[in-house]
């Protein structure tokens, strides 16, 4: 199974995603770490990426899932995976993908962003995030305003039986 924690930026996609993996041995990509140089440079700089900038980085995780997936090996993948264009790409040729959009306010997210340093994406971007999601109609759908353990507990109780790194 390949477990997908989307959302936009700051909801804490890697912070629950890390969790997930740590609580069920799966290996935890942050998709954050296969940008383009290009790609973070212009983020750093405010710009927002076009679907053009996207398309290499989308493939580069989909083979990355399809590997796994090809292996029988779980994963856990943090991706904004903002539009279902993006999903459908990220899908391509997976045998079982579940997706978990967390999500919450732009107020709440925009603090988040604006306390939160060394990152490239910047809280000018944000708003940009939240016009362009297209939310998951097939997602299980997190509020971001609990604690993340709770959220990464909450998502594992969904999974089919029996529940990975949890006893059966």
């Amino acid at each position: 199974m390949i477990l997908v924690v989307m959302g936009v930026s700051g909801v804490g996609k890697t912070t629950v995603g890390k969790i997930l993996s740590q609580q069920t041995g799966w290996p935890f990509y942050d998709a954050d770490d296969f940008h383009s140089p290009e790609n973070v440079a212009k983020m750093r700089s405010g710009i927002a990426l076009t679907d053009a900038d996207r398309w290499p980085w989308l493939d580069r995780l989909n083979a990355l899932l399809r590997d796994a997936d090809q292996r029988g090996q779980s994963a856990v993948l943090a991706c904004s995976a903002l539009k279902q264009k993006y999903r459908d790409r990220l899908a391509r040729e997976l045998r079982e993908i579940r997706w978990v959009h967390l999500e919450g306010s732009f107020e709440l997210i925009k603090a988040r962003l604006d306390a939160r340093k060394g990152h490239y994406m910047t809280a000018q971007l944000l708003q940009s995030q939240f016009a362009a999601l297209e939310p998951p109609i097939n997602a299980l759908r997190i509020e971001v305003t609990g604690d993340p353990a709770t959220m990464a507990r909450d998502i594992l109780a969904t999974l089919p039986a029996p529940r990975p790194g949890l006893p059966t």
